[in-house]
């Protein structure tokens, strides 16, 4: 294959969805754009159901192509389980495909890895730096580290065999791009000396024109994403109670969706999940977009911020960290500390229409558009890719 082809090796892609996967697809779109012929390398599609979509069951192997786009979807044992040996499987069994994929298919010079998974990144790093390719690691959490500090994981010797893959990415990456500044500190810090680039999940979508939005005396707040352990929006609407003028409303899927839409709570409702393009016209009519955390996680941006203030939403942030300072450095909306209910139902008691006047949409929007520009970011990881 010519130096004009890349691989891309990502756990999520279309037609799953989310923000891995979008993030994945905006990287793979701006390739092809630029004239590189892209090859994707992803399980059959199965996030976050844990179970692969009706179109693709029954099958090993996928692959659809485009001018300049190739997506081979590989066989996995599907699961969305709580139980940690059954998901650890499942991704063992994507790692095993990934691994013969390699060995079997010629690939291109050049390799971008989406970490995490682990082993699923280890797998794609090690084969990689096997034949001789240019290794170019997207780290966008900071596993096994995220798992500690989530609950998920306790350190022992299967937690020290995570730090060693994760280690063995980095060591033999080419070029690291990190989502956020917090990672590319603590990848500096374990002693990694290699070239280090911040790449944000910036949305890449036409931004709408905001009209005036008259105010109907309720103030709309909107939940959109994963409805999972880590956001916790089960124990949120367990936790607060809402006044009459403030209303909830939650968009998504996840292992938590059957009990939020069992919820019988007022002023919270449940939608449902639908498709991207419909979701970014349904939320222009909401005021401000919820975008919390159980805990803190060290590295962690949730995109949501860069989706939607694009939309012009003021932000309600309640998940600490770097988000945090971004929100308050870029006069996004509001920052509450992650995990504290007491003040999160204290700001709920007082907020009002005069509270929103602060955050203007456009002004939002302005915010966005200016400082959270993929085709900038997306220009310089091009330059940097072709000089390898």
């Amino acid at each position: 294959m010519t130096t004009n082809n890349v691989l891309v090796v990502t756990n999520y892609f279309p037609p799953e969805k989310g923000a891995a996967s979008n993030r994945m697809y905006a990287m793979a779109q701006g390739l092809a754009e630029r004239g590189m012929k892209v090859h994707v390398v992803c399980p059959l599609p199965n996030y976050p159901k844990g179970s692969v979509f009706s179109e693709y069951r029954g099958k090993l192997y996928s692959k659809t192509r485009s001018e300049s786009l190739k997506v081979h979807r590989l066989w996995l044992w599907p699961s969305n389980s709580g139980n940690k040996l059954i998901r650890l499987i499942s991704m063992v069994s994507f790692a095993w495909s990934l691994a013969l994929f390699f060995i079997f298919k010629k690939t291109p010079k050049k390799v971008i890895v989406q970490y995490s998974p682990v082993f699923v990144g280890f797998t794609a790093v090690f084969f990689g730096w096997l034949f001789r390719k240019k290794i170019i690691v997207n780290v966008s959490d900071l596993w096994p580290l995220a798992g500690l500090e989530m609950g998920l994981l306790q350190k022992g010797m299967y937690y020290s065999l995570l730090e060693k893959m994760e280690r063995f990415c980095y060591k033999k990456a080419h070029l690291i791009l990190g989502q956020s500044n917090e990672i590319l500190d603590h990848i500096t810090e374990i002693g990694i000396k290699k070239e280090l680039s911040l790449y944000r999940n910036y949305p890449q979508f036409e931004p709408p024109i905001l009209h005036t939005k008259s105010f109907s005396g309720e103030i709309r707040i909107v939940y959109a994403g994963l409805l999972g352990v880590a956001q916790g929006m089960y124990h949120i609407c367990q936790s607060i109670e809402l006044p009459d003028n403030i209303s909830l409303h939650i968009y998504g899927s996840g292992p938590e969706a059957a009990l939020i839409s069992a919820l019988d709570k007022k002023n919270i409702e449940y939608h449902g999940e639908i498709a991207r393009e419909l979701l970014h016209k349904e939320l222009l009519d909401y005021d401000v977009v919820f975008i919390p955390l159980v805990n803190r996680i060290y590295g962690s941006v949730p995109s949501k911020i860069f989706e939607y203030t694009r939309l012009g939403l003021p932000v309600l942030y309640f998940a600490g960290g770097e988000g945090e300072d971004i929100v308050t450095r870029y006069s996004l909306g509001w920052s509450i500390p992650v995990s504290n209910t007491q003040l999160l139902q204290k700001f709920m008691d007082v907020l009002s229409e005069e509270s929103l006047v602060a955050y203007p949409r456009k002004d939002v929007q302005q915010q966005a558009l200016e400082h959270f520009n993929f085709e900038r970011q997306f220009s310089s990881f091009y330059k940097k890719l072709e000089a390898l």
